[in-house]
């Protein structure tokens, strides 16, 4: 631990120490006062510098989300991943790094731990150490206390990005072939619904929005989410986001639970952020019943095992349906597979893409020729 970080920290007790004290005359002082108070009276013989970096490291403490608020503030960290008190790790630019921030202990990861989820209402304990939530920016943040994650707390925040993209932009980035911009525009005006398939990062949600952004204005558009990511610039659109369990274990709102209700609201579309349960059964009857050319993410590494894990997903619904008549539905439901790939080098990509097509006992897919975006 850097000298600045231990007095930081023997700073931050003596602060909080005087934070509940009772204050003089009935007025609470602001936090600012309160650690102005403690510097001149704990560390009057700092020099200006470094009063000034044990001033920034009390106030990441005490309002912010100490050694995580510099990686917070740098535009292209997409994903912050900790581990206990080891470097914390980040993703830019579509690359996994090792940075040289890291929590000086497990209580000062902690405190930050509280302070993310106290925003959304949410708590962690050993009762209850898994967690996940929304951060006031939009972005998500899950966690993981000892004793499930063995070597400390465990943290991840995927940063929510504002910005839309848009088709045109995705092709010139290379994301996005011309001809798959091309197909996925016949395919949203035709009422095909689209399926985007990838793995876990491969910049499913991005393509998802950026397929969205295509749907017509005059169009009433739900969507539906574990956490509300997509900003749709459609004037009518109605976002859903899924409630997990209080500690009582009541209160819990899924997925399946919003899909369902969605279908009462008088949708032209359903927009699934991702699809991953028995919810699946309602997407499939919804675009087989009126609801045709909605659209939905899933995790698979092709079009068809998409189709294949969109029958797995529906049979846990648990309604006894045969194989062969989910297979069926499936097939009428489903128009389009796009297929995102994140790449070796960091890259995000549209791969492949197909048309499925129903038929005997269930469907088939037709490769379509996309072509090759340019490396971003």
């Amino acid at each position: 631990m850097s000298v600045h970080r231990e007095i930081a920290a023997e700073l931050h007790g003596r602060l909080v120490a005087l934070a509940a004290a009772p204050a003089e005359g009935g007025i609470s002082p602001s936090p600012e006062e309160l650690l102005e108070r403690v510097l001149r009276r704990d560390a009057p013989l700092l020099p200006p510098e470094d009063r000034a970096e044990v001033r920034r490291l009390l106030l990441e403490r005490t309002a912010g989300l100490g050694p995580l608020e510099s990686l917070l503030d740098d535009p292209e960290v997409d994903e912050i991943m900790v581990s206990g008190t080891r470097p914390v790790w980040v993703e830019r630019r579509g690359r996994i790094e090792e940075t040289a921030v890291r929590f000086a202990d497990e209580h000062e990861l902690l405190h930050a731990i509280e302070r993310m989820l106290a925003g959304a209402g949410r708590r962690v304990d050993l009762a209850d150490p898994l967690c996940d939530a929304r951060l006031p920016d939009g972005s998500r943040v899950h966690v993981v206390l000892p004793p499930l994650a063995v070597d400390g707390p465990a943290v991840t925040i995927r940063r929510f990005r504002a910005r839309r993209w848009m088709p045109k932009e995705l092709v010139a980035r290379g994301t996005w072939s011309p001809a798959l911009a091309a197909l996925v525009a016949e395919a949203v005006a035709d009422r095909r619904s689209i399926l985007v398939s990838g793995g876990t990062g491969a910049g499913k949600t991005t393509t998802l929005g950026a397929i969205a952004s295509l749907l017509r204005p005059e169009e009433r558009i739900v969507t539906v989410e574990d956490t509300a990511e997509l900003r749709l610039g459609q004037p009518h659109v109605i976002r859903l986001e899924a409630r997990p369990a209080r500690t009582d274990g009541r209160g819990a709102v899924t997925i399946r639970d919003l899909v369902r209700n969605a279908l009462r609201m008088r949708p032209d579309r359903i927009v699934v952020g991702e699809v991953r349960g028995a919810e699946a059964l309602d997407m499939v009857l919804a675009m087989t019943t009126g609801h045709d050319g909605s659209l939905s993410t899933i995790h698979a590494r092709s079009p068809e095992a998409a189709l294949r894990r969109l029958e797995t997903l529906c049979l846990m619904a648990d309604v006894a349906l045969p194989h062969v008549a989910v297979a069926r539905m499936v097939g009428d439901a489903v128009g389009l597979v796009v297929q995102q790939t994140r790449t070796a080098d960091g890259h995000r990509r549209v791969t492949a893409a197909g048309r499925v097509v129903a038929g005997g006992d269930g469907w088939r897919v037709e490769p379509v020729d996309i072509g090759a975006g340019v490396a971003a």
